[in-house]
């Protein structure tokens, strides 16, 4: 019994022998395939954790990004509170109330009659901080305005003086009693 399949059945006449070598030919052939197909599913398993690690670093990168955008608003969101609360008017407190417009309502603060005077003239502007209205000069709102625009509240463009050679009455001053 040590003679193989093909033996017995060659030995019987059921099969010549060239059968027996095309059938010894299609076994190895399917061997061969065998092993090819084993390394194309590794390979595939390769490229699948690749396609895996490529997305992962891409969320990462974009959790970055987005991590990167919130420290720089910050960043900036401190720089303009310190600017308001180092330049903001200490003094500003006085009998004369101004309006102004935030969001579409109407608000109210008391300051002195200079001061509203210079906010007419664009001298000041109104910034806002932590619910409260501050008065700034123009240089810093415009630092500010610069970094976020919502934080300035109103803000008047500075007069240009007028030339004192165009002004047929810059000789004639104005008398006390004619003041308001």
């Amino acid at each position: 019994m040590s003679n193989s399949l093909h033996d017995q059945l060659m030995k019987a006449g059921l099969v010549d022998k060239k059968k027996v070598q095309a059938s010894k030919k299609n076994k190895h052939k399917q061997r061969s395939q065998k092993g090819k197909v084993a390394p194309t599913e590794a390979d595939e398993a390769k490229l699948r954790a690749q396609q895996a690690k490529a997305e992962k670093a891409e969320r990462d990168r974009e959790l970055n990004r987005k991590q990167q955008q919130e420290a720089e608003q910050k960043a900036v969101q401190a720089q303009i509170r310190q600017l308001i609360e180092m330049n903001r008017l200490k003094n500003r407190d006085g009998e004369v109330a101004y309006n102004f417009t935030d969001q579409r309502k109407i608000k109210r603060i008391y300051i002195t009659e200079e001061l509203v005077e210079q906010l007419s003239r664009g001298q000041l502007a109104i910034a806002t901080l932590d619910d409260r209205y501050e008065l700034i000069p123009t240089k810093v709102a415009d630092k500010i305005r610069l970094r976020d625009e919502a934080v300035i509240i109103q803000y008047n463009e500075p007069q240009q003086q007028q030339d004192d050679e165009d002004d047929p009455y810059a000789d004639y001053k104005i008398p006390d009693d004619l003041m308001w």
